[in-house]
C-alpha cells in the first residue's frame, strides 16, 4: 500500500510522461511595455498625447515544452504589432534562447487606448523602428526569458464557453434614402457605427460568441497560465487621454483573482487574444443599455468573461501527453492599388485649404492615406501561422480580420478544436471577406483596407493546409 501510494505520487509529481524522458513542462511571466506619458495614444482617426496611465500595459507570455518542441506565445496591449517589431523580437528569441520564430507567436489585443508600435504611419509596409518600437522587443525578449526561468512539468486542458451577449456585427444595411456619402463622395451598401435609431434594417454579417481557450497547472496543483480569445474588438470607455489595457487587461486580472493566484509565485498569466472581430464590437444598437461611467462597461464584460470561463475550468479534464507542433509561412499577397482617378482626387483634395485644415475631415484624412499607400510595393509577403496543442489548432493573421472568416475556419479545419487569432506579426488593416467586400463600408475604404479583394481567400486556403499538415502528424 505504502509502495502504491508513493508512486502514485511520483506520477502526479513528476509528470506521467516523464517516465519516458518526455516531460510536458510550462512556464509564464508578463513583461512592461506601458509607454511614456506624452506618447501619442492610436486608436482613433486623430493620435493625441497620453496623459495619465489608468493601468499599466503588458506583454503576457507564456511557453509550452512537449520535451521535444517549445511553443511561444506572447500576448501584448497594443493596437497591434508591426512585422518588423515580431521579427526583432523573435530573431533574438532565436538567437538567445534557440526557439525558432515560426514556433513563436507575437500578436496584439487591440486596444484602442495604447501608444503605437505600429512606426510614424502604419500605412508603410517599412521604416526604420522607432525608440518605443525597440523597447517593445526587447521587453517581449525579456518576458518570455523570464517564462523559461518558470518552466516546470504541467498538464493542460482546453476548453471553450458562449457569450452572445457581448458581440454585435457592427456593420449595417440602411433604409433606403439614409445611407450618407462616404468620404470618397460615392455610397456604400451598409454603414459602420450607424448609431441606434429608425434608419436600421438588420446586421450586414454574422457574430462569433465562442470563447475557446487552453489552460496549463501543475500537475494536480496550481495554474500557471491561461491562454483565451474573444470575437470582440474592444469596448472603450477610458478617460481622456487615458492609458489602459482595455477589457482584455481587465479579464487577465480577474481570471487570477478567482482563481486567487494574483500573488502567486511563481506568476500565474492569464491572457485574452483577439479574435475575428474585424467587424464586431460591443454596441447593442437595438437596446437600451444606460449610460456608463469611464471603465465601467468594460469592468462588467471582463468580469462576466472570467465568471464563465473559471465555472467551466472546473469541469475540465487535465493531461500530461501533449505534442506540440507549428508551421509558418509568409505567401505574397497583393496590395490595393488607387486608381488614376483616385489619385486624382486625393490630388484635388489635399488641394483644398479647408478640408486640410480641418483636424478630422475624413477626406483630407483619407486622400493623404491614399497618396501613402500607393508607395507601397505591389505585394507583400504575409505572415501566417499554425500551432498544434494536443487536440488543439490555433492559426492566425497579421489583421484586423471579418468573423465570418473565423467561422469559414472553424467550419472547414481538419481539427475539431479550433480558432484564429488576429493582429499576429503584423498590421495590414482590416481584411474582410470577398462578400463583404462588394457592400462597402469603413472597413473596405482604400487606407482603411490595404489588401487585395481576394487576399481572405487566399489566406483561409493556406492556413487550412498548414493545419492539415500538422493533423496528419502524428
Amino acid at each position: 500500500m505504502i509502495r502504491h501510494v508513493f508512486f502514485t505520487w511520483f506520477l502526479v509529481g513528476l509528470g506521467a510522461s516523464s517516465l519516458w524522458g518526455q516531460t510536458f513542462r510550462a512556464g509564464a511571466a508578463t513583461s512592461n511595455i506601458t509607454p511614456p506619458l506624452g506618447n501619442d495614444i492610436v486608436g482613433g482617426f486623430v493620435p493625441s498625447p497620453s496623459t495619465h496611465i489608468h493601468d499599466e500595459l503588458y506583454a503576457r507570455c507564456l511557453v509550452l515544452d512537449d520535451g521535444k518542441t517549445k511553443l511561444v506565445f506572447v500576448v501584448c496591449d497594443l493596437l497591434g504589432v508591426h512585422q518588423q517589431v515580431s521579427e526583432d523580437a523573435r530573431s533574438l528569441i532565436e538567437k538567445d534562447l534557440g526557439v525558432p520564430p515560426s514556433h513563436v507567436l507575437i500578436c496584439g489585443t487591440h486596444t484602442h487606448s495604447a501608444s503605437s508600435v505600429l512606426g510614424k504611419d502604419s500605412r508603410m509596409i517599412t521604416h526604420v523602428m522607432d525608440e518605443y518600437q525597440r523597447f517593445v522587443s526587447r521587453r517581449i525578449v525579456d518576458g518570455v526569458k523570464r517564462a523559461l526561468n518558470h518552466l516546470r512539468p504541467a498538464e493542460i486542458a482546453w476548453g471553450s464557453i458562449q457569450a452572445p451577449e457581448h458581440v454585435f456585427n457592427r456593420r449595417w444595411f440602411l433604409k433606403e434614402g439614409t445611407m450618407p456619402a462616404n468620404p470618397f463622395g460615392t455610397f456604400d451598401k451598409v454603414k459602420t457605427n450607424p448609431g441606434s435609431g429608425p434608419h436600421l434594417v438588420k446586421p450586414a454579417g454574422p457574430t462569433d460568441p465562442e470563447l475557446p481557450f487552453f489552460a496549463v497547472r501543475e500537475p494536480g496543483g496550481k495554474p500557471i497560465a491561461l491562454f483565451s480569445t474573444y470575437s470582440l474588438h474592444y469596448v472603450g470607455g477610458v478617460g481622456d487621454g487615458h492609458i489602459s489595457a482595455d477589457y482584455f487587461g481587465v479579464y487577465a486580472n480577474r481570471i487570477a483573482e478567482l482563481l486567487q493566484a494574483d500573488r502567486q509565485t511563481p506568476p500565474f498569466v492569464a491572457m485574452m487574444a483577439n479574435g475575428t472581430s474585424g467587424d464586431i464590437n460591443n454596441n447593442d444598437l437595438l437596446g437600451k443599455r444606460p449610460r456608463r461611467k469611464p471603465y465601467e462597461q468594460m469592468n462588467l464584460i471582463a468580469d462576466d468573461l472570467a465568471q464563465k470561463v473559471v465555472a467551466a475550468l472546473g469541469k475540465l479534464s487535465y493531461r500530461a501527453d501533449v505534442t506540440l507542433d507549428a508551421r509558418y509561412r509568409e505567401p505574397p499577397i497583393g496590395t490595393r492599388r488607387p486608381s488614376p482617378e483616385m489619385l486624382e482626387w486625393a490630388k484635388t483634395t489635399l488641394a483644398d485649404p479647408e478640408k486640410v485644415a480641418i483636424k478630422r475631415n475624413l477626406p483630407a484624412i483619407y486622400a493623404r492615406r491614399v497618396t501613402t499607400v500607393a508607395q507601397n510595393p505591389a505585394q507583400i509577403k504575409m505572415p501566417l501561422q499554425a500551432f498544434r496543442i494536443g487536440d488543439v489548432a490555433l492559426a492566425t493573421m497579421p489583421c484586423e480580420v471579418f468573423c465570418d472568416i473565423g467561422l469559414e475556419y472553424k467550419a472547414k479545419s481538419p481539427i475539431k478544436k479550433t480558432w484564429l487569432v488576429s493582429l499576429a506579426h503584423g498590421y495590414y488593416g482590416y481584411l474582410p471577406s470577398p462578400a463583404q467586400h462588394e457592400l462597402g463600408g469603413y472597413e473596405t475604404w482604400l487606407g482603411t483596407n490595404r489588401l487585395e479583394r481576394t487576399a481572405s481567400d487566399r489566406m483561409l486556403a493556406e492556413l487550412l493546409a498548414m493545419t492539415a499538415e500538422l493533423a496528419a502528424k502524428k
